[in-house]
């Protein structure tokens, strides 16, 4: 069993089986990321249509008429599958009251849940401050206690009483009982046709989405393999030590050698940095005030573990990216299977390559249990919940990722007074989901390093339209490119 510790990737490669770390469905609905991931990595043309077999089920997957050249550096279609594991069951995910849930949770739960969905509607929450305000005013508060609650806490580690409804909105962004119930009728009236153009649909709603051949790292393989023909020089296995900051302007970064110990000084005109802000205050050597420093060392993060297990068989048959685990007994967050996102993650076409996802804090009990512990966890959990049998299991690989997720708790209430000093510095541009420490989509990521590339060519230093990317339900479609 091996310990991986991230890196540029986010694909983890063991022994021929790849793991997508976190889970990367590419979708957005700007139009100026679509494009570009597919300059990168074009669309499986219609000739070479795929046609998987899983688990005795065959699929034919249609793709958009774009010619590939290379047919191993192509992006997939997709088609989206999550549900929820609830009381031994499996319940549609997003949520909606179709007669396949009301069967399920039952009649008299279901009229319990729709009472308590119309109380929210005719009185909700004035001025929502918490995640439990935001859920119990799109769901009502049965819902929200029954689907929402125990996931989002194991997620984060403290009630959704204490994170703010922020979270919510960047993350669920505009959906509701409602819109999930127009969804699954309009769906029924749809063409079956694949349509991976779903611009006026709620992310968490989507049908299909894009996927790399071999994992969401071959995207990024293949950019930086492009920087480097085209003159770029990247330095990896390094961590920035120290920011040098003259008159509000970064002149130099120092960059440490993981390996040697080496330190080099790096001089520079322009900034960008997407490691967690956090790290970033620590390293300035001017310009952060105390107030900043104490909010910056305030910044809580949410860890993350990933256990991988190869299978002979599971118990279920099952079609999903990813299953959402409702039940308390368990430790274990949220299951991937890695098959479902593309068959080319798996070595080996007749094993099961199952991903389950643990949420935890740096050094607490999770983080610090044995690689044998975590894989001895993983396997009796899924053998509970009854997904596995335990002479089925092959082999496993526990992956360790810090600060996988900022958090909406601690000094986050005052991050402006980090803004404050930030957005100061002429040549320095925050961006991304560590950098600017926002839970954002890759594609929102992706967004803010555009926009903070198109302020350089235009002379901008205002980062308002940086930070503005994610904060509206409909977000940003267009970057404000040089005229």
């Amino acid at each position: 069993m091996s310990d991986y510790w991230g890196g540029i990737s986010r694909t983890v490669d063991y022994k021929g089986n790849k793991i997508d770390i976190g889970g990367h469905r590419f979708f957005s609905k700007s139009d100026v990321v679509m494009q570009w991931w597919k300059e990168i990595l074009p669309i499986q043309s219609e000739q070479e249509a795929i046609t998987l077999t899983y688990q005795n089920k065959t699929t034919t997957i249609a793709a958009a008429p774009l010619s590939v050249t290379n047919p191993d550096k192509v992006m997939l279609i997709r088609k989206r599958k999550s549900r929820i594991f609830y009381n031994k069951q499996f319940i549609d995910y997003p949520i909606a009251l179709t007669p396949s849930t009301i069967r399920k949770i039952g009649v008299f739960a279901t009229v319990l849940i729709g009472i308590s969905y119309l109380k929210s509607v005719l009185f909700p929450i004035a001025n929502e401050k918490t995640l439990e305000d935001f859920f119990i005013n799109r769901f009502g508060k049965r819902l929200y206690k029954t689907f929402f609650k125990e996931y989002t806490e194991k997620v984060w580690g403290v009630p959704c009483s204490e994170i703010t409804a922020e979270w919510g909105a960047q993350r669920i962004k505009g959906l509701s009982i409602k819109k999930a119930i127009g969804h699954f009728v309009k769906k029924q009236f749809q063409s079956k046709k694949v349509n991976i153009a779903q611009k006026d649909t709620e992310t968490s709603l989507i049908e299909y989405f894009l996927y790399p051949k071999y994992g969401p790292g071959q995207m990024w393989e293949e950019v930086a393999s492009t920087v480097k023909e085209k003159g770029g020089i990247l330095i990896n296995q390094t961590k920035v030590t120290k920011i040098n900051i003259q008159e509000d302007k970064v002149v130099s970064v120092v960059v440490k050698n993981e390996e040697t110990g080496s330190e080099q000084e790096i001089a520079c005109d322009y900034c960008l940095s997407t490691m967690p802000v956090k790290e970033l205050i620590k390293a300035f050597n001017s310009n952060a005030t105390a107030a900043c420093k104490e909010v910056a060392d305030g910044l809580c993060y949410r860890d993350f573990i990933t256990v991988g297990l190869l299978l002979k068989k599971i118990n279920y048959t099952l079609e999903d990216n990813w299953i959402y685990i409702q039940e308390p007994y368990v430790k274990v967050g949220r299951l991937q299977i890695f098959n479902n996102w593309s068959p080319f993650l798996v070595k080996e076409a007749d094993t099961i390559w199952m991903g389950l996802e643990y949420f935890c804090n740096e050094n607490d009990e999770i983080w610090n249990k044995t690689n044998e512990e975590l894989t001895n966890l993983a396997i009796a959990e899924m053998v509970q919940l009854g997904f596995i049998n335990e002479k089925d299991y092959l082999d496993g690989v526990v992956i360790r990722m810090p600060k996988t997720y900022p958090a909406y708790f601690g000094t986050y209430q005052r991050f402006n007074e980090i803004r404050a000093v930030t957005d100061k510095i002429d040549n320095l541009f925050l961006v991304g989901r560590n950098g600017m420490h926002k839970y954002n989509n890759q594609d929102h990521s992706m967004l803010t390093a555009i926009q903070a590339v198109q302020n350089i060519k235009n002379k901008v230093t205002d980062k308002q339209n940086i930070w503005n990317i994610n904060t509206e339900e409909e977000y940003h479609e267009e970057i404000n490119n040089d005229k």
